[in-house]
């Protein structure tokens, strides 16, 4: 009843990365060169993975998927990073504000839980080789897809709908590039129990069970591979999760280092750069991991990009 007595906020500042003049121009152009990265590298591998009909597998179908959700989630976030660079006062309306956090928390989930739906997919290929294709049909991967992306759609409504529902009165100053949900709660001026409560049980479930999941097939997965009699055999059986494994590692290794540090050692600055990096940083780097180490997309790549006739030294190497 006493909200009338407040001024209701109608826009966000965002208070940026760091204050320091001499930092902006270099920040601005370091992170202008990661996006134009991102962006070229998972567009292109998108479009690679859907014009090559070599690529036409359940494996490339998640990595595209993976590519395109990259995409959007560092899209979602940078532009207004790089406005933080450029401008005095990088302003974000209500509505801007929490459509930004609806879609960051969309595209963060479910980078979770497609990244689970691959352990999957890799855990299939390695334990039952035989029925890999009728276990891993377009029908069940659409399937796994559309599971991602719902559960993603829930666990955003969960925070989002939650947060336009608390009042934030005078303070509209975000000490963060964009708005996530945490520095958001810091602003409000009326109860957030049951944000924070959200935070833990819907981060918690997703992060949980995501990592459950990945975690028992990658069990499987090395029990049968410790199986295969020859070394060979157990090298090739590796070398089709390494590129998935490292992803995973440098997803939920920044996740681990951002939510589950004691928090008499968490300071915003500390915080700011967990985020940058997987926000920002993996995005770019979840395309390269995969081109880099898949020798069926760097065969693609020569070929688009009139290389097939280069030396092939070193293609043994390839993972």
């Amino acid at each position: 009843m006493a909200r009338q007595n407040y001024s209701t906020v109608t826009e966000f500042v965002l208070k940026g990365l760091t204050d320091e003049p001499e930092l902006q121009l270099p920040l601005f152009l370091l992170f202008l060169g990661i996006y134009v990265v991102t962006v070229v590298a998972n567009l292109g591998l998108v479009l690679i993975i859907t014009l090559s009909s070599k690529l036409h597998s359940p494996m490339y179908f998640f990595l595209g998927n993976l590519s395109f959700l990259d995409f959007f989630y560092s899209s979602v976030v940078t532009p207004k990073l790089l406005g933080n660079f450029v401008l005095e006062q990088n302003v974000i309306s209500y509505p801007g504000c929490m459509t930004q956090l609806f879609f960051y928390c969309v595209f963060a989930i479910a980078e979770c839980f497609l990244l689970t739906a691959m352990a999957y997919d890799r855990y299939v290929a390695i334990c039952s080789p035989l029925l890999y294709n009728v276990t891993m049909s377009p029908k069940v991967c659409s399937m796994l897809m559309t599971w991602v992306y719902c559960m993603a759609t829930l666990g955003a409504m969960a925070h989002t709908i939650p947060m336009t529902r608390i009042s934030f009165c005078g303070d509209n100053v975000v000490y963060h590039y964009f708005c996530d949900i945490l520095p958001l709660l810091k602003l409000s001026c009326s109860s957030t129990y049951t944000n924070e409560l959200l935070v833990i049980l819907v981060g918690g479930f997703d992060v949980l069970a995501t990592t459950v999941a990945i975690t028992i097939s990658y069990v499987f997965i090395l029990i049968n591979i410790l199986r295969i009699p020859s070394a060979e055999g157990r090298s090739k059986a590796f070398s089709t999760c390494g590129s998935h494994l490292t992803a995973v590692g440098v997803f939920y290794g920044s996740i681990i280092f951002m939510y589950f540090k004691p928090s008499s050692s968490s300071n915003m600055a500390q915080e700011k750069v967990a985020s940058v990096f997987y926000t920002i940083v993996i995005p770019m780097l979840n395309p390269l991991i995969y081109s880099l180490r898949n020798k069926d997309v760097k065969n693609v790549l020569r070929k688009v990009t009139g290389m097939r006739h280069g030396p092939p030294q070193g293609s043994g190497q390839d993972h």
